[in-house]
């Protein structure tokens, strides 16, 4: 087995950092890092298998805030590993970032919706949502009849614009009607306890690299890595729900249990 063979993410992660700029290695290292601590540092970058970069970009992009960028450093790291030989392919291929899925929707493809809970001001919040999203739909009927009956235009691009954008809203009526159906209240007393629960913002503290990341959790539905909303079905989300600040809580990851604390809740 040659060299490049018996590399370990650790001494990859290495030698990529130091081909860097200075201010490009400040703005890496994080990530990479936290790459590299996810499969554990030991880990020969050679058994790095293309399962394994899919599953990493979902965690990421289920609960992380920027992760289009962060993905980008990661992707530069993994398109290094293939030039210098560490991987057998280009594994940065497989490093997409998925589009806020989680498993709780399969379950509810087979008939088992997962319970989502939701303050009683988030519940009201989205009846009103519904309410705004039906009354447009009824508006865009009216358009769509107009535009049907204007024999002027020869694509009727107005009436093809209306049918979409109903189609849009008809869409996110049913996902309102579904999340509102599975709905759980969260009751005031529960919201007294400083307990984790659904719509609270948190803090949580990386045990193994002092990293602090940030959070807020919403149902499945509401997922927005972009603004940092992490679905309540997720790995972190499952861990932290129902637990008091300053208790420590454990992720599953390929490299073990990753450990957190939670440092501070806000309702």
């Amino acid at each position: 087995m040659d060299t490049s063979q018996r590399l370990t993410l650790n001494e990859a992660a290495t030698h990529f950092l130091v081909s860097l700029s200075p201010e490009e290695r400040q703005a890496s290292q994080s990530e990479v890092y936290k790459f590299v601590r996810w499969y554990g540092g030991k880990k020969p970058f050679a058994e790095l298998a293309a399962p394994d970069i899919a599953n990493f970009a979902e965690r990421l992009s289920l609960s992380d805030t920027d992760y289009a960028g962060k993905l980008e450093i990661v992707r530069s790291f993994l398109i290094c590993a293939k030039k210098q030989g560490w991987s057998k392919g280009n594994l940065a291929t497989h490093l997409k970032a998925k589009k806020g899925k989680t498993p709780s929707r399969s379950l509810s493809h087979r008939g088992l919706p997962e319970a989502i809970p939701l303050t009683q001001q988030r519940y009201a919040d989205l009846e009103a949502q519904l309410a705004s999203l039906r009354d447009k739909s009824s508006q865009l009927i009216g358009d769509i009849r107009r535009a049907a009956a204007d024999k002027d235009f020869r694509e009727n691009a107005p009436l093809a614009a209306a049918r979409e954008q109903r189609g849009q809203i008809e869409g996110q009526i049913r996902e309102l009607e579904e999340t509102l159906k599975s709905a759980t209240i969260i009751d005031k007393e529960q919201k007294t306890t400083l307990k984790v629960s659904a719509g609270d913002s948190i803090a949580l503290r990386d045990l193994a690299s002092g990293e602090e990341l940030r959070y807020i959790l919403v149902s499945p539905k509401e997922v927005d890595p972009a603004k940092g909303k992490i679905s309540t079905a997720s790995p972190i989300g499952k861990a932290v729900i129902g637990q008091s600040q300053g208790e420590i809580v454990e992720v599953a990851a390929p490299v073990g249990k990753l450990r957190y604390q939670i440092e501070h809740i806000e309702h």
